[in-house]
Formats: structure tokens, sequence, C-alpha cells
């Protein structure tokens, strides 16, 4: 019997042989072969201090493990959720960011020839963006890797005095934000577009397999099918891509497009699904709206 704690861990037959095959699984992580061990050493009525000496964890890592399995069984022993660390900088900051990236240095009194990350965070500090922002979030937030360079090439858009407004509900959305809630698990976030002027092009004639002597053989001359267009709706967090194809892009091919997702589910009968879509003709104005 377990001495020194409240918790007295019996273990059926089942259990004990999941902890056993966990404790000294090659494959789990560290944490997890150490907790099935904790248990197994106190069901086996050693005590906390004893089995933290053997583990080499401090005593009230022990007890704090012991306890979850005596409250909640094998499902104790996983990890608790995590919230993570708080975004330091709000959507409306990134966005601005971005937008700055976007316009020629000389658009603000700059003598420069093009931004780096350097020159983008000073700036944005310098025009009240934000308090203090590093250059590596910056090439963080423009290019997705911070251990990249960066060099940011000058495009002359005109900005939208609402851009950081409109471009930050897009961001939040992409950070399962919705008006400052979190979204649900039946809240999905599809982001769609369309790419025209592909061409359908056929090889003239098939493709040889390989044989005894001889590699295999591809056709180099190939027939025009004309130009078709790819309209595709990719579900951001969950990595699904679903598409269409059409003879040219407009707004009834884009309708086949939200027809066949709003179809098939999950999203049938979700709770919401949102569609992030530009400001391109096939999904622009009054018509578009359904």
């Amino acid at each position: 019997m377990s001495r020194g704690s409240p918790f007295v861990v019996v273990l059926t037959e089942e259990v004990r042989a999941v902890l056993v095959r966990r404790s000294g699984s090659y494959s789990a992580s560290h944490g997890e072969v150490v907790r099935a061990r904790i248990v197994l050493m106190a069901a086996d009525g050693d005590r906390n201090i004893d089995i933290a000496a053997a583990l080499g964890v401090h005593v009230d890592v022990v007890s704090r493990w012991r306890k979850r399995f005596c409250e909640e069984g094998l499902p104790g022993l996983g990890d608790r959720k995590r919230s993570g660390r708080p975004r330091v900088h709000d959507a409306e900051v990134v966005a601005g960011v971005k937008a700055l990236a976007c316009e020629p240095p000389s658009a603000h009194g700059e003598p420069l020839s093009r931004w780096s990350s350097a020159d983008l965070a000073v700036k944005a500090v310098d025009e009240g963006f934000c308090e203090s922002l590093s250059s590596s979030t910056v090439r963080r937030w423009l290019v997705g890797r911070p251990d990249q360079a960066v060099a940011v090439p000058v495009v002359d858009l005109p900005r939208d005095p609402d851009f950081a407004t409109k471009a930050g509900r897009v961001l939040d959305l992409y950070e399962r934000l919705w008006e400052g809630e979190p979204l649900g698990p039946d809240d999905y976030v599809i982001s769609a577009d369309e790419k025209s002027q592909l061409q359908a092009l056929e090889r003239r004639h098939p493709d040889l397999d390989c044989a005894p002597g001889r590699t295999r053989r591809v056709e180099f001359e190939y027939q025009r099918h004309g130009t078709l267009a790819y309209m595709g709706a990719y579900d951001v967090h969950h990595g699904r891509l679903i598409g269409t194809i059409a003879e040219k892009t407009g707004i009834v091919p884009f309708e086949e497009l939200v027809t066949k997702v709003m179809t098939t589910e999950p999203y049938a009968s979700a709770r919401r699904v949102f569609w992030v879509v530009d400001n391109g003709s096939s999904h622009r104005g009054q018509p578009s709206i359904g």
C-alpha cells in the first residue's frame, strides 16, 4: 500500500499492461514514459519521495501525476490543453505593416529603393502602429519563415483607408477568431480564388512503359485543347482543397464552386462557413451574394 499519500493507485491487468508498454516505449515522448513509470511504481507501493529519487524528478511532479491518475485514470496522464502565448500585436498592426511593405519607401519620405525588414520595423513604430517591433517579427509576418532573409519588392498599390480593418478581419479568421471570439469546432474558413488561362494539353501519343533494355519513353509533342479556368476553395485550417473546372471565370462558375462546397460535408451541416475572396469580378458585388 502507498505510504504518505492519500491517493492509492490500484491497477487492473489491462491498465497495467498499457502502462508497462508505455514505460518501455522508444517512440513515446519522455514525459509519457516518466508518467507511466510513476504510476507503476506508485501501484507497487513506493512512496512519492522514493519514486522521485529513482526517476530523477521533483516530488511534486510525482504527486501531481499520481493524483491525476487516481482521479481520471489513463486519460489523466495526457497533457492539458494550453491557450498558448498571447498575441503581442493585434491583427491591425500586422495588416498595417503588410500594407506599408506594399508601398514604395519614397511615399513615406524615406530615401530607400526598397524596404528591409529592419526599415519596416522602425517605420511602423515611427508611424504609431505599435510601441516596439523587431525585424524578425516583420520577416515572420511577410514570409512566414523567421530564419529566412527577406527582400521586400516594391509594389505601388493604392492604399485603402480601411485596409487595416478589412485585412484584420481576414487575419483574425485565419487565427480562428471572429469579432474577438474563438471559432467553434463546427465553424470553417474557406479561402477561394480562381486561376484562368490554363492550357489544356495532351500528349500526341501515349507513353511507353519500361521494357527489358529500355527505359520509359515519353512523347514530347503535344496538342492543344484550348484554355480552362480552375476554381479552388481551400479549407484554411484543415488543409482540404475542393475545386471545379470551367471554360472561363465568372459569377456562374464561382456559384458552382460554392454549391459544390456547401453541399459537401462537413460544410453542409456546419454552423458557419466563412468565405474569404478577393475583389475579383467573379465574386464581387450584389450578384455574388446569395
